[in-house]
């Protein structure tokens, strides 16, 4: 999942240095959707890791 939202973030990156923002702004809300998504899984884990 950390991969997909690496991959997303990346394709915003080349998108934004291409120029084309439409791209971009959709790669770079579903990179920090998953980015979110991934760090509150991390959480969870660590709280239910020590039970």
């Amino acid at each position: 999942m950390l991969g997909n939202a690496l991959l997303f973030l990346l394709v915003a990156v080349i998108a934004a240095v291409v120029g084309f923002s439409g791209i971009a702004g959709v790669a770079t809300v579903i990179a920090q959707g998953l980015c979110v998504l991934f760090l509150i899984l991390f959480v969870v884990s660590l709280i239910r890791g020590r039970r």
